[in-house]
């Protein structure tokens, strides 16, 4: 019997589910993802962005917030 494509993933995700449990089913998933983008320029980008006189900011920053919410 043919059936729809998204109904062949429905019945897979709960085979998946039922064989491997929720958080089983979820890392299988997570390995066989194809993912997106560049990982390494992604992550050189991030790096660059945080550099340590801007992460202390975010803390002060953050900090005075906490005190002024009090």
């Amino acid at each position: 019997m043919i059936q729809s494509p998204s109904k062949t993933r429905k019945i897979g995700y709960r085979a998946l589910a039922r064989e491997l449990g929720i958080a089983g089913a979820v890392t299988f998933l997570r390995q066989i993802e194809d993912g997106y983008g560049n990982y390494t320029e992604d992550r050189q980008a991030q790096v660059e962005e945080n550099t340590v006189d801007v992460i202390a900011q975010r803390i002060r920053k953050r900090n005075l917030q906490q005190v002024e919410d009090k």
